[in-house]
């Protein structure tokens, strides 16, 4: 199985096959719009600017499930997103990334990658105290902004904890373009 054998809902609620992102370098990241990391929208749409004429692509997964941060409709985020920070890259409709109910491509991502990479000791601490009382397990996201590394070839190389901010793994974008 490959990440092109997925098919998820963009926005507004339309089947996207991610068979259409084939040979592009991806960066796949649930996110939401009243969660202290938001302000790394503006890092995401800096990458986002300086790549994607080379084949690079941002999907954007808002997810409700770290204390309901992403209260807003797909469309409200988007449009949110689009606002505050001018986002041009793909926002996707809001998914659940942990649990019984989490989509099927985070699982896959997940299974994949199931450790974050980063080393934010810090910034991870108040990340763990922000979810204490929240049950998570093994390869579970822990926070907002978990960023998946995706190869031109479907695979997913990297996984990047919510405190590595998106200029951090600029190199390793590169190096895969």
């Amino acid at each position: 199985m490959k990440i092109y054998d997925f098919a998820v809902k963009n926005a507004q609620g339309q089947e996207v096959n991610l068979g259409d992102y084939k040979g592009k370098v991806l960066l796949i990241v649930n996110t939401a719009t009243r969660c202290g990391l938001t302000p790394q929208y503006e890092e995401l749409q800096t990458l986002y600017d300086q790549y994607a004429g080379q084949g690079f692509e941002i999907l954007d997964f808002p997810c409700n499930q770290f204390r309901e941060q992403a209260p807003e409709s797909s469309r409200e985020i988007a449009q949110i997103c689009q606002m505050k920070f001018c986002t041009k890259f793909k926002i996707f409709d809001k998914i659940n990334v942990n649990g019984e109910n989490a989509a099927p491509l985070y699982a896959y991502l997940k299974s994949e990658k199931p450790e974050d990479k980063g080393n934010h000791v810090f910034k991870d601490l108040l990340l763990k105290l922000a979810s204490i009382g929240e049950k998570r397990e093994g390869s579970d996201i822990k926070w907002n902004f978990t960023k998946f590394l995706v190869n031109r070839n479907g695979e997913v190389v990297a996984r990047f904890a919510p405190s590595v901010k998106p200029s951090e793994i600029e190199g390793d974008i590169r190096a895969l373009l």
